[in-house]
Parts: C-alpha cells; sequence; structure tokens
C-alpha cells in the first residue's frame, strides 16, 4: 500500500485533522469519559485510512495524556523491553526514578516543537533495559540519567540506518559465498555511505572473525536510535516508550500471543495499545519536519561559512559527516529489520508505504538525496583519563561499552539545547571540551584555534535547527 504525499502538505494539514479526530470522539463518544485516546485503529484501518488521517491520528496519540481510563500505569509489570512481572511493592502509579513517569510523548519531547527535544528537566532515569527496570532511586548503580533526544527528521534517520544495514550485510553476503566456494579466509572492509565499520573476516567452515568490527554489532545492524544506538526503528523505540514511560503496553509485544493475556500489567485495562495505533504514531514521528540550515542576518553569512570549513578542519567533521547519500526517500512500515516483540513484515499483507519530502534536500551527481545529519551513525569512544565526562555512567546499555556513544546528529543542534547524553552541559563549547578518546585530537585543534575562530564553529552550529512550524502547536 503505497501513499504519496508531501511532508510539507501533511505538516500543513494535521492540525486541523488532529482536531478533527478529537471533536468526533467528543461528539461520538460516550460523554463524560475520560480517556484520552481518540479511538483504536486495526490494521484494517491503516490500510483504507488516507496518510494525513493517519498522522493525525498518531499526533493526537502523541500529544494525549494518558489516563488509567485506557491504561496508563502499569502496577504488575516493569519498564523492561522484555515483558516482565514486576514485584509488589504499592507504590505509586507515577515515579520519576523506574516510571511510569509521563502522562504524554510530548511531556518530554516539546522543545522547541512537539516531537522535538527535552529541558533537564525532562530527563529519564534508564536501566539496562531486558528485565532488570524495578528500581526506586536515582543512584547511579541502579540507572543512567539521560536527556530527552529531538525526533525531527526521524524517517530520514531511520531510512538511512536501513541502507547502511542492507550495504553492510551485503559485503557479508558476498564475502561469505567467496569463503564458501575457496575454502580459504576472506577479509573485508565494512564501508557504508562513506562510513568505514572495521574489518570481516570470513573462514571457510563458517567461522566469522569479528574482533576487527568498529562502532557496530556483530549482527551488522545500524541502530540509530537512543544515545547508545541500540534501537533499530522508531517502532521499536516507540513500543519500548509506551511502557516505559507511560505504563501503555502495545499489543503486538504485551499482548495475549506472547504473555497469555490481554493485562499483562494487570491494571484492568486490555490491549490497550493496538498494532494500528503503533503504525499512526511512527507515521507521524517519520514525517515530522526535518532540522534545516538557517542563516542569520546577511552581516554573519561569511562568518558562518567560515565556521563551516573550521569544523571540518579541526577534524569534527570525521564523525559528524556533514551528508549521507539517501538512494530512496519512501518510507515503510513495518520495516525491514524490527526485532521480535514488534511489528514484523511477514505480519502484514503489505506494508504502509509513503514519500517523506526532500524536495528541500540537494543531490549528488547519481540523483541520491544528500541527508544532512552530521552524524556517522556509528558507535565511538569519545571519554578517557583526561576527558572522563562521557563516561560517568554505571551500567552499561545493551553490551555498549559506557565511554562509548553513538556520534550525536548535529543537524538540529542549535535548537536543542542543553546538550551531553544527560543534558547537563549548557553550552556546545562545554560539550566540545568534554570530547576525549576518540575525539581527542579534534578536540585539541578546536582548543588550538583562536577565540574568533572557536565562536565561527560555534556560530554555524546555532545555525543547524529545528523548523518552528503549525505542526508543533
Amino acid at each position: 500500500m503505497k501513499h504519496r504525499l508531501p511532508c510539507t502538505l501533511v505538516v500543513a494539514s494535521t492540525l486541523c485533522l488532529a482536531l478533527g479526530f478529537e471533536s468526533r470522539a467528543e461528539v461520538d463518544g460516550p460523554f463524560g469519559m475520560e480517556n484520552a485516546m481518540p479511538k483504536h485503529l486495526s490494521q484494517q484501518d491503516i490500510e483504507r485510512l488516507s496518510i494525513n488521517d493517519l498522522v493525525a491520528h498518531g499526533r493526537a496519540l502523541f500529544l494525549a495524556k494518558f489516563t488509567a481510563a485506557e491504561g496508563a500505569g502499569r502496577p504488575g509489570a516493569t519498564g523492561a523491553i522484555v515483558p516482565t512481572a514486576a514485584e509488589p511493592t504499592g507504590a505509586s502509579m507515577f515515579m520519576r526514578t523506574a516510571g511510569a513517569d509521563s502522562n504524554a510523548c510530548r511531556g518530554c519531547h516539546n522543545d522547541p516543537i512537539t516531537g522535538g527535544a527535552g529541558e533537564f528537566v525532562a530527563n529519564a532515569f534508564v536501566s539496562e533495559g531486558f528485565s532488570d527496570a524495578d528500581f526506586d532511586t536515582v543512584d547511579p548503580q541502579f540507572s543512567n540519567e539521560r536527556g530527552t533526544p529531538a525526533l525531527n527528521g526521524s524517517g530520514l534517520v531511520e531510512l538511512l540506518a536501513r541502507e547502511m544495514t542492507r550495504d553492510l550485510r551485503a559485503i557479508r553476503r558476498v564475502a561469505a559465498a567467496k569463503a564458501r566456494k575457496t575454502g580459504g579466509t576472506v577479509r573485508v572492509a565494512l564501508r557504508a555511505k562513506g562510513v568505514s565499520f572495521g574489518h570481516l573476516s570470513l573462514h571457510g567452515d563458517g567461522f566469522m572473525d569479528v574482533f576487527e568490527l568498529e562502532g557496530v554489532d556483530q549482527d551488522l545492524l545500524i541502530r540509530p536510535f537512543s544515545q547508545k544506538g541500540v534501537f533499530t526503528s522508531l517502532r521499536q523505540f516507540s513500543v519500548n516508550a509506551l511502557n516505559a514511560h507511560h505504563g501503555i503496553e502495545a499489543v503486538e509485544r504485551f499482548g495475549a500471543q506472547h504473555t497469555d493475556t490481554p493485562d499483562f500489567d494487570q491494571d484492568g485495562v486490555n490491549d490497550e495499545m493496538s498494532a494500528g495505533d503503533v503504525t499512526a504514531l511512527v507515521a507521524f514521528q517519520a514525517l515530522l519536519p526535518a532540522p534545516v540550515s538557517v542563516m542569520p542576518d546577511k552581516a554573519n553569512h561569511a562568518a558562518v561559512e567560515q565556521g563551516r570549513k573550521l569544523f571540518e578542519g579541526v577534524g569534527c567533521a570525521t564523525c559528524h559527516v556533514p551528508e549521507l547519500a539517501l538512494d530512496s526517500s519512501v518510507f515503510s512500515e513495518p520495516g525491514p529489520y524490527n526485532p521480535a516483540g514488534n511489528l514484523r513484515l511477514n505480519d502484514v499483507a503489505a506494508p504502509l508505504s509513503f514519500d517523506i519530502d526532500v524536495s528541500f534536500l540537494a543531490r549528488d551527481d547519481q540523483g541520491r538525496v544528500l541527508v544532512p545529519v552530521f552524524s556517522d551513525f556509528k558507535r565511538h569512544v569519545i571519554a578517557d583519563a583526561e576527558r572522563p565526562h562521557f563516561a560517568n555512567e554505571l551500567l552499561a546499555q545493551r553490551f555498549v561499552n559506557r565511554d562509548e556513544f553513538l556520534t550525536p546528529r548535529l543537524w538540529g543542534v542549535g535548537s536543542t539545547a542543553p546538550y551531553g547524553h544527560r543534558g547537563d552541559l549548557t553550552t556546545l563549547s562545554e560539550a566540545i571540551s568534554h570530547h576525549g578518546g576518540e575525539a581527542t585530537a579534534s578536540r585539541r585543534a578546536f582548543e588550538a584555534l583562536d577565540n574568533m575562530d572557536r565562536r565561527r564553529i560555534i556560530g554555524f552550529l546555532q545555525t543547524l535547527r529545528i523548523p518552528v512550524t503549525e505542526v508543533g502547536l
């Protein structure tokens, strides 16, 4: 099923459509009900709705302040990504530690618009994630404190990650076939969209040597979401967040087919979030307007251009790659790499498909869209004894080392202060000064510049902003 609609039209019409959903719910629904969700969507609804209506429903869900009437809270379950029963504690429904810790998605993702980042006050406390998610203290031995990332441009981010995964796995597949045919060892360089992920050695007996991999998991799956790069898709991110932050369980992971009960969290509400609802939520996030470059007054244009050149000259662009080339801007849902516990391609007759508007972006000589993400979608060690700040967590997340983080996408950095993985750095200069590990040489080169040149780099970064449109009202 293919929908073709420019993102700009979706943005322009979403607000009135979302209000239309809300007004119909007031007219048609039982008077006095206290549900925040306008209605549930089935997979059949997904197949018949226009992309406008689907995004409107997703937006309504993103704005909804979920209530106990529709399943907010999870007295019988933890916030873990794997359905895990909770020990009875008698604790209140909302907690700032193990959650549920928010009424609405927009409660944290709101700066400068709906879907954006979150200020320090919106920080979340996250555990390792699989099952040990019961804690009632902010002590760092039990949880990691994390800032709220902006979701703008996430559809393009996921598409880039899918293509990079496809390319890396194609290299592995060809090398494995050659190794089987020759019976010898084949060592190949892993590169996707110009980014090196190290080397892989395939042996004729089927053994795969992964010791030379760099910044990617052994399955060669690019995971572009979360500050550690541990979530594959908007869908996985959304299903996790619904449970962890709101106590709203998605049927595709917490439903009876997986847990033998329609009310796994024991709050008296069955089937709290349908697969159609999650698809709508993904579509809304995928079509959030991408960050853009907002130039200052003409008097400072030259300084911005100089700042960009200096940014590249000191080596920042080695990891914060200014542009990655995208083959196709068609977003399909469910995606091809969703892990278990999330809707997958074999769960639907045909995936939803829609175009993301890329008319405002340049193209290379091969016709590919140049997406200005300022990231390489790769994990790097960015702390050491000299600069330990970014290694201040005590818990590893999904087997990623504590001093390793996914290269942050800088394309909206001018709108998303404060900085750092827990939002405790108030300026870009502070964030740069704390770079260590693999970023040491670039940091030292930045520090060696005179004050005016450092300001030119900061001024350039400040032009990378999230557009404020009516979708954020």
